[in-house]
């Protein structure tokens, strides 16, 4: 096999086993600048440039928001609120910048299993947004992940 026979077999292999991979799981941030931009248009306004948030009425996402992730319910939760559910985004850039922002403002709080949003995920879960509940359900949701942190820092 000449040269250019062995650069073609070996991209192609290459080109396959990329393929096969991504295929099964898609990449965290597929466009991080456009995910980006999208939290700059329809979130930044109530959560900040920083995802610091309001005290008044709108909960940082920085050094918090991953933390739903860790329990039940809370991966769900973060698809379901009014803000979430109801943008205007696609269901792949919604997942997009959920994935995004959780890596952007809480990379430390991400569980190591953690699994990326996908597209099919976000449309399903946005479907069953919550209301009137959401205070409800935060509410529970941060119990659960106050008795989760005390449990751990009394090992």
């Amino acid at each position: 096999m000449n040269a250019r026979g062995r650069v073609g077999l070996v991209a192609g292999t290459l080109l396959a086993m990329l393929s096969s991979s991504a295929a099964g799981q898609e990449r965290v941030v597929t466009n991080p600048a456009r995910a980006r931009v999208d939290y700059m248009l329809k979130c930044q306004g109530c959560h900040q440039p920083d995802g610091a948030g309001n005290p008044a009425n709108t909960p940082p996402l920085r050094n918090h928001v991953a933390r739903f992730l860790s329990v039940t319910g809370g991966r769900e939760f973060l698809v379901q609120v009014p803000g979430v559910a109801s943008t205007d985004l696609s269901d792949d850039r919604l997942a997009e910048v959920l994935n995004w922002s959780l890596l952007q403002f809480d990379a430390a709080n991400v569980p190591q299993s953690f699994k990326p949003y996908s597209s099919t995920e976000v449309g399903a879960l946005r479907k069953r947004p919550l209301r009137l509940e959401r205070m409800s359900v935060r509410e529970t949701l941060i119990a659960a992940i106050e008795e989760m942190s005390a449990k751990q820092h009394r090992k």
